[in-house]
């Protein structure tokens, strides 16, 4: 009897050899989500859950660096989440913020998305001073959406462009009347970069739940029924060859 390891060896190297490479998504975007009932699955302490999700995020990041996609977004913490019991926030804040900084050491490019303005002073500053260390660089660019709602991302890009065009002297009426799609873009976490391609939701849960909810208008969407700790590299080109299987329209 063939050993369940090397069947799972001899799949994901089909796997990888299937993979059209010619049609790979240049942006992915994930949800990360299941940590908690993961950990509450097998009994443990809730921050189990966060640390081992945290843990699963370098092995993503290859997986992502080995396929050629060039632009990663993980959901780590949305604005809701900030509502959880004080004292997981305070645990979670913690592990988040040193998976952020582990990005940065890593070598990739580091972009942090989100209202940073509604977390505690020293993390915040803690994930401004990994995201200053890690810009600028070749590679994989990594965005780390924490404190993040879609709706508070496309409110802070209004009121980022209506500063802007005040500073220049406009009045609000003619701003209203020049506004376009392409400067509300210019003004999102994501400007300058592609929009996502494919989306990855884990944990079973098919909703975006806000995420990006501007730039995903045109993006596939793939919901993994596992949680975000159990998340495998098979996992992974499923999705890959989900997406390259797809039609994409993009409204046509």
């Amino acid at each position: 009897m063939v050993p369940a390891g090397l069947l799972y060896q001899l799949y994901e190297r089909r796997l990888v050899r299937g993979l059209d490479r010619a049609n790979v998504p240049r942006h992915v975007g994930v949800i990360l989500d299941g940590n908690r009932r993961w950990a509450r699955g097998l009994g443990a302490p809730v921050a189990h859950g966060h640390r081992r999700g945290a843990d699963k995020i370098s092995e993503l990041l290859h997986w992502c660096e080995d396929a050629g996609v060039e632009v990663v977004t993980l959901w780590m913490l949305s604005t809701d989440n900030l509502d959880r019991d004080a004292a997981e926030v305070v645990e979670l804040l913690e592990i988040i913020a040193g998976a952020v900084e582990t990005i940065a050491a890593s070598g990739r490019c580091l972009r942090v998305m989100g209202s940073l303005d509604l977390l505690p002073e020293p993390v915040a500053e803690r994930l401004r001073a990994a995201e200053g260390r890690a810009q600028g660089r070749p590679g994989l660019q990594v965005n780390v959406a924490i404190g993040y709602g879609g709706r508070h991302e496309i409110t802070d890009a209004v009121r980022a462009l209506l500063r802007e065009r005040a500073a220049a002297g406009q009045s609000i009426e003619e701003v209203a009347a020049e506004i376009g799609v392409d400067d509300i873009t210019d003004h999102l976490y994501t400007r300058g970069q592609p929009d996502p391609d494919l989306v990855i939701r884990t944990s079973g849960e098919q909703r975006l739940s806000g995420f990006l909810l501007w730039q995903s208008v045109h993006s596939e969407y793939y919901f993994c029924e596992v949680y975000w700790p159990d998340f495998r590299r098979v996992d992974f080109l499923r999705a890959l060859r989900d997406y390259a299987q797809r039609e994409r329209r993009l409204g046509r």
